[in-house]
């Protein structure tokens, strides 16, 4: 029989040696975890969020922890569909979106695993987390108006719905109608304002943008900013990255329905999920953990000029300070039951 080569056995005892390390880091880095499991080198990620978004902050989480990220980007809705035809045979461990509503339906779907995890409830307020803690809202955006300031005065603006109104005809842009940030903004109307309200609000919308209608958000900003339309509806973070790469752009932000009455600024949460059927529980908690600690938030309120929901972190100061307006009060679980009447509600009144 062959005897181990002294060299081997030193390289054996150097490879557990530097797992033993890795571990050590592990719990340096992410203390008190309350995880006892094995730690996997990979997560897959589906991801309803653009991947320059995102990506920055899942690899500074690899950077972090040495687990590897698999990233699958695509539409938020196309995602859940394809977890509900996957099944358990999905080899997706977490899902983030860009929406507390799809979110909601993913949990309804029984797509997504409740967590009990105390770093968890102590870093986001219950608001922004489902009751069972299945999905956790990771960073706050707010669905604005975005003015172009040669052209549009902040005191003619007020309320989102004032500009169904004729005077902005053929002076706004708009997202189109398969929009997740428009249909989660008209579930809000809905549920604030009612069915008549919101169809008269749509219908003047429709008329006043005309061809104005944009896929992308980013396109309505680049629009408003070349004086093409003087305002148009986007979430906020659009402009001031749009201002990070163009300072000179005569754009800016209006907060609307602030006004005494108002129903306050819509509001909707990016979030995160870990699936039922993962393997990897444990490394997919650690995501977790790090997306809702300071750390992580900050990268969210650094890279991406989002709100962020830890309330001890603070927000870019460019951005309008959150302590100074108030947003709707309709909870963010009830986007998913709002969703089907508002998608009708959208398609009846043909918007584009």
């Amino acid at each position: 029989m062959n005897r181990p080569n002294i060299r081997d056995l030193h390289c054996g005892n150097a490879f557990r040696l530097l797992r033993l390390m890795c571990a050590l880091l592990l719990t340096i880095v992410f203390p008190s975890n309350g995880i006892t499991g094995q730690v996997s080198d990979k997560l897959t990620v589906y991801s309803g969020r653009a991947e320059r978004l995102i990506k920055p902050v899942l690899d500074e989480f690899t950077a972090k922890s040495g687990i590897q990220v698999d990233l699958l980007s695509s539409g938020t809705t196309e995602l859940v569909n394809r977890l509900k035809a996957e099944g358990d045979r999905t080899a997706a461990d977490v899902l983030i979106t860009n929406d507390a509503g799809s979110l909601e339906l993913a949990r309804a779907a029984g797509l997504l695993r409740p967590l009990n995890m105390r770093e968890v409830e102590r870093a986001i307020p219950s608001q922004f987390r489902a009751p069972d803690n299945a999905w956790i809202g990771l960073s706050g955006r707010f669905w604005i108006i975005v003015y172009n300031k040669t052209l549009v005065k902040p005191e003619q603006l007020k309320s989102l719905l004032d500009l169904a109104e004729p005077k902005w005809k053929d002076k706004i842009a708009i997202p189109n109608s398969g929009s997740e940030y428009l249909q989660a903004g008209v579930s809000v109307i809905r549920s604030a304002h009612g069915e008549a309200k919101t169809r008269q609000f749509l219908e003047g919308l429709r008329d006043n943008a005309g061809s104005q209608v944009y896929q992308k958000s980013s396109q309505i900003v680049e629009a408003v900013a070349k004086g093409q339309v003087g305002l148009g509806i986007v979430n906020h973070y659009y402009v001031y990255r749009h201002l990070a790469t163009q300072p000179a752009a005569p754009i800016a932000v209006f907060m609307p329905d602030q006004q005494s009455g108002g129903m306050g600024a819509i509001m909707n949460v990016a979030g995160i999920g870990i699936l039922k059927p993962t393997s990897h529980l444990d490394s997919a908690k650690l995501l977790v953990e790090f997306l809702v600690a300071q750390a992580g938030q900050k990268l969210f309120a650094d890279l991406d000029k989002e709100y962020p929901l830890h309330p001890e972190v603070k927000a870019d100061p460019a951005l309008i300070e959150r302590k100074s307006f108030r947003a709707a009060q309709v909870p963010l679980s009830k986007l998913a039951e709002l969703r089907e009447p508002t998608l009708l509600l959208i398609e009846q009144v043909g918007l584009r």
